[in-house]
């Protein structure tokens, strides 16, 4: 076994396919009985709802008895499914959100947790004192390749971009060093920090929870296509938009919904200038962030989702959760051909892939499955089903519970 798979909570192995787990992850011994009233605290930097800390952590957990509260900046006071929600005050630039790292420890220690997840790089701080000063148990959560995202950041001067990235490795390798556990959202992150401190470590996939994708009703479609996610140049805006022109041109109209979030006004002008400057302003729909209990509804209105994600070092380790959330919603996905999301698209499934930086191969697999309904509803049926029996959230709230009863023995 690699260094990796021994460091890593329930790990699944490369050569077993795609998310199929090396052990059982039944659940903790007992019932996990051992766990009732045990309380965690998610330290969250989201200014709303945080998904993973909310629908895929915390709410399956409350099943098992443990007590999850959400402190952040997301602008809620109260509780919703069992999860209670602890709103600070949001801090107008981010030097400002690490140098009030007190502010946040004051609230997340009112909660008198058993344990504390701290969910961004500028937590660090916040995590280190709840551990050194305060002896609390800590875990580092982070959902993304944060080093990587630093190469993107378009409020950074591009020359300061690498020093960023140095800076983010080494605050979250000294999280690895310090605090309990270490956790992440694909293996690929994990990797670098594997060997990092006595840390327990665990892989937490951003897999759809069933209680928000239910069956998909028999409905009419308003749109050919959907994209949920950032919408910038890295994540393949701009190649969406002119396969969809090229698409125009050999006669498909095909209509688009986009939504999600912009990094800046600018990049929300660019969008909205390329669109008209494409003429596409009649096809393309473009709305902001949505909540998670409209996700499934708004992702239903389409036949089909895109995935267009570059080929940079952020999405050579990040496993695109809108894939699963759309096959969740009975959505054929066509997606670029990076590594993460490869193992996933086989069989009939793997026509459905094209390179990243290719708009004209994006638009022939998009009119290629257009041309044909039955398979778009073959594939649908075939993913729901992949994402009923295997990619959801039921296993990994198993594994977080073992995760949790490993760190509280000790």
């Amino acid at each position: 076994m690699s260094s990796l798979s021994k460091a890593v909570e329930c790990e699944f192995p490369s050569t077993a396919g795609p998310l199929q787990p090396a052990c059982l992850c039944t659940g903790p011994k007992n019932g996990a009985r051992d766990l009732n009233g045990f309380r965690v605290c998610h330290v969250s930097p989201v200014p709303r709802r945080d998904e993973r800390a909310f629908s895929r952590e915390s709410i399956p957990v409350t099943d098992y008895g443990v007590i999850p509260s959400i402190v952040g900046p997301h602008g809620e006071n109260g509780y919703s499914h069992s999860v209670k929600f602890v709103p600070v005050r949001k801090a107008g630039n981010r030097a400002y959100r690490v140098l009030l790292a007190s502010r946040l420890v004051i609230q997340a220690l009112r909660q008198r947790a058993d344990l504390y997840h701290v969910h961004s790089p500028e937590h660090i701080p916040a995590g280190l004192i709840l551990k050194c000063l305060f002896r609390k148990r800590v875990v580092y959560d982070t959902r993304e390749d944060f080093p990587a995202m630093m190469l993107t950041k378009t409020y950074l001067p591009v020359r300061w971009r690498e020093l960023a990235k140095k800076l983010t490795f080494r605050a979250e390798q000294l999280a690895a060093r310090c605090f309990d556990g270490f956790i992440t959202a694909d293996a690929g992150t994990l990797r670098q920090y594997a060997k990092s401190g006595k840390s327990k470590k665990l892989v937490f996939y951003n897999l759809p929870n069933l209680q928000f994708y239910p069956e998909p009703p028999t409905q009419e479609k308003e749109f050919d296509l959907v994209y949920r996610g950032g919408l910038s140049e890295r994540a393949g805006t701009f190649i969406l938009l002119e396969a969809l022109k090229m698409l125009s041109e050999q006669g498909v109209a095909a209509k688009l919904l986009m939504f999600g979030y912009t990094d800046d006004e600018r990049t929300q002008v660019m969008i909205k200038d390329h669109i008209q400057k494409l003429q596409l302003g009649a096809q393309v729909t473009l709305n902001g962030i949505i909540p998670q209990v409209e996700m499934a509804a708004t992702l239903r209105r389409a036949r089909i989702s895109v995935c267009p994600l570059q080929r940079i070092p952020k999405f050579l380790n990040n496993i695109p959760v809108k894939v699963f959330e759309s096959w969740a919603c009975g959505l054929p996905v066509v997606a670029s051909d990076l590594p993460p999301i490869r193992p996933f698209f086989r069989k009939s499934q793997h026509a459905l892939l094209f390179k990243s930086d290719d708009p004209r191969q994006l638009a022939g697999v998009i009119r290629q499955l257009l041309s044909d309904p039955g398979r778009i509803a073959r594939l649908g049926q075939e993913v729901r089903s992949d994402v009923v029996e295997r990619y959801n959230n039921r296993v990994e709230a198993r594994k977080l519970l073992s995760f949790y009863q490993k760190i509280a023995a000790d």
